[in-house]
């Protein structure tokens, strides 16, 4: 590596998982109850009012001729409509637990043909499925579209963010609601949104500390279950209470995340280095190529000729050597490797090799 080399600079983020009792969170910021949750809806449907940037599809004009038809009108036998200002389209939403039959939810839309922008349309009437092909909502209204796409008779043409894809605020009706057992029974179970036998036990502890013994019981690394009122009403005040009582979570595990495609390196607080020597530097073999031109002499029958002379140069850098102490932190970690200019491929070398050695207490994982 030569001196007019430029290292890449190195990219590394710690969590902030130092001390146990340096941070907290309520409960309802780390787990969820069980059976509260979404549940996603699809439907197809028809966007129309656009100006020319329909598609064409055959498809696009039997869901046309077919909704024509359902309002009385017949188009003559194997005619389908091909007008360029609709679209088939793609519906989306995620129906919150507890929707009731009238609430407004919002609604994505996504062309499913060759449509060059759904700005300006506008979505008829249509159902959304659940998993179990029920209708739950029927969307309908104006599109948003943050996209915006032109072109010219050249052929030139310029496309901003996707016009393809739009949004209605408020688009869809809840038609049918969800049970869910959270009225049911008198008792509740939280899961964490990450799994830790640890922080599983914490927050057991935590809410018997808060509403006497024996309320909360952890099941695995996952779920606790809790006690509660069966009248709905008191369960509804039971909850808030619980998803309010603050927890200290565990630390995460000493893991290390490089990201190979961009040199991202990120490293937890927890990661520590056993005793280990660590040598570091680069060769560089650099082949130039010179021509040179042969005259023959005045009175010599010889003829002009071109040769070629190499010139092979190889320099190595000085090795860097550093060694880690037994346990050393994430900071001296940062500024062992920072101090020999290691670039993120060379610090990912580096980590596999303390891995391999035995010395690396983390999980090494590459993205």
């Amino acid at each position: 590596m030569n001196s007019n080399h430029n290292h890449l600079a190195l990219l590394f983020i710690s969590t902030l998982f130092f001390n146990v009792t340096a941070y907290a969170e309520r409960i309802k910021d780390i787990a969820t109850i069980e059976g509260v949750r979404p549940n996603q809806l699809v439907g197809y449907g028809l966007v129309v009012g656009l100006v020319m940037t329909g598609d064409k599809t055959a498809f696009t004009g039997q869901t046309l001729r077919s909704m024509i038809g359902r309002f009385g009108l017949t188009l003559p036998p194997g005619q389908n409509p091909n007008a360029k200002n609709i679209a088939a389209v793609a519906i989306q939403a995620d129906l919150p637990a507890f929707a009731k039959s009238g609430q407004a939810i919002d609604v994505t839309v996504s062309s499913i043909g060759d449509a060059k922008s759904l700005r300006g349309g506008t979505l008829l009437m249509s159902p959304l499925k659940g998993a179990d092909g029920q209708v739950y909502a029927v969307a309908q209204g104006s599109l948003i579209v943050n996209g915006l796409s032109a072109s010219g008779k050249d052929g030139s043409n310029i496309t901003v963010n996707n016009p393809s894809v739009g949004r209605i605020p408020n688009g869809a009706t809840v038609e049918r609601t969800v049970s869910t057992p959270f009225s049911k029974g008198n008792s509740l179970t939280l899961n964490l949104n990450t799994s830790d036998f640890t922080t599983a036990n914490r927050m057991a502890e935590a809410i018997n500390n808060f509403l006497g013994a024996d309320t909360a019981k952890p099941i695995d690394a996952t779920s606790v279950s809790v006690r509660s009122p069966l009248d709905a009403g008191q369960k509804v005040s039971f909850v808030s209470i619980v998803e309010n009582i603050v927890v200290a979570p565990d630390d995460a595990p000493a893991r290390i995340i490089v990201n190979s495609r961009t040199g991202t390196v990120v490293i937890n607080g927890k990661v520590r280095v056993q005793p280990a020597a660590v040598s570091h530097g680069s060769l560089t073999v650099a082949i130039s190529e010179n021509k040179q031109v042969s005259q023959p002499g005045a009175l010599s029958n010889g003829t002009t000729a071109t040769t070629n002379k190499s010139n092979v140069q190889i320099s190595e850098e000085k090795n860097r050597m550093f060694v880690f102490n037994p346990g050393v932190s994430l900071d001296e970690i940062v500024q062992a490797v920072n101090n020999v200019g290691a670039s993120p491929s060379d610090l990912v070398a580096i980590l596999e090799a303390l891995k391999s050695a035995g010395a690396l207490r983390a999980e090494l994982m590459v993205i």
